[in-house]
């Protein structure tokens, strides 16, 4: 839990060379605007974002901008910060074999309230041990590395976050994201939690975004594709799918969306997705079923038809097959108890 004070939170974003721009700007860009939603309602500032770094000045980010660091990691006092983040990107690597900067993150996983990642920089953090027993993420790139190189770490690789302050379905103190815009997701469900739903829907609606975005990273992972091959014909179609899972997802039609017959794409796409168009279609919904059952407090009628299922039962069907559990079981196990209670 954060530390309960009337200051604003310190949140210190660490940046390295060839650092994600994003990794470091999305998150702190959430508090920023999180103060602008408490200045308007006429209360004082919640957060003091700064940039840490090997000392103070320019650090190059992996496309080229540059951010100025507010301070040197070394002289950084840790007992004065709320949260630590540590960033990905492709100077991740030369960060992670840096034994002072491995050594430092123990040292914050001590002194420090809330300490996560974004996207490759769950490695560093991994690589400190503080991950060892604990739910985890990445990007999906680098979700089975991860998996494979620190087998102590329960990883999840379809999560967007491993955050939850109630410690039920993630941890309250040492957490992950998954790739680049997730640390946005991530520094949402934190505004949440120290500011209540309602300031982190406004600060959401400020960023023209989703305040619990519908799934997790397997829309973007397990469901892309090479961009090589013949692969690369079904590319528009899968990139398409996820915002169109009421319509009609025949076999004819999604046939005649990609331009081929229907014995032709039936070929092409079980050979290049390793299932059937059905199937990958049903696990489509599925996702995006789970994902408002969690967060929107929709009767199951409701789900199953805005996922294209059509009936309940189909939907129960689907659950059955890809879960194991029914989506009210899933719904009573994974929704918060504040949103249920409105059902």
């Amino acid at each position: 839990m954060s530390k309960p004070t009337q200051t604003p939170r310190k949140i210190a974003c660490y940046a390295f060379e060839d650092v994600m721009s994003l990794d470091v700007i999305g998150p702190l860009q959430v508090f920023g605007s999180a103060n602008d939603e408490l200045a308007a309602l006429g209360r004082p500032q919640g957060y003091e974002g700064i940039v840490v770094a090997e000392g103070i000045g320019a650090v190059s980010t992996s496309c080229g901008v540059r951010f100025y660091a507010d301070i040197g990691w070394r002289d950084l006092d840790l007992g004065t910060v709320d949260t630590l983040f540590i960033p990905g990107g492709t100077g991740v690597w030369a960060v992670r074999d840096n034994p002072e900067i491995v050594d430092w993150v123990r040292k914050a996983n001590t002194n420090v309230p809330r300490l996560g990642s974004i996207c490759s920089g769950a490695l560093i953090l991994a690589e400190a041990g503080v991950l060892d027993g604990k739910m985890a993420t990445t990007h999906w790139s680098r979700c089975d590395q991860m998996a494979r190189e620190y087998p102590a770490i329960q990883m999840m690789g379809d999560r967007l976050h491993s955050y939850d302050p109630a410690g039920l379905d993630g941890d309250p103190h040492v957490f992950t994201s998954a790739g680049v815009t997730a640390g946005i997701d991530l520094a949402l469900a934190i505004v949440e939690a120290d500011f209540g739903r309602s300031l982190a829907l406004s600060v959401a609606r400020r960023l023209v975004m989703f305040l619990k975005r519908p799934g997790g990273q397997a829309q973007f992972s397990a469901y892309l594709i090479p961009e090589t091959g013949t692969t690369a014909r079904l590319t528009s179609l899968l990139e398409w799918l996820p915002g169109n899972i009421a319509s009609d997802l025949s076999l004819e039609k999604l046939a005649e969306r990609a331009g081929m017959t229907p014995r032709t794409f039936s070929r092409v796409f079980t050979r290049d997705l390793g299932m059937s168009p059905a199937r990958y279609v049903e696990r489509v919904r599925v996702e995006a079923a789970r994902a408002l059952l969690q967060d929107e407090a929709l009767a199951v009628g409701q789900v199953a038809e805005l996922c294209g299922f059509r009936h309940p039962e189909t939907l129960r069907r689907a659950f059955q097959r890809h879960l194991s559990v029914s989506p009210q079981e899933y719904a009573e196990r994974f929704a918060r108890k504040s949103l249920m209670a409105t059902t």
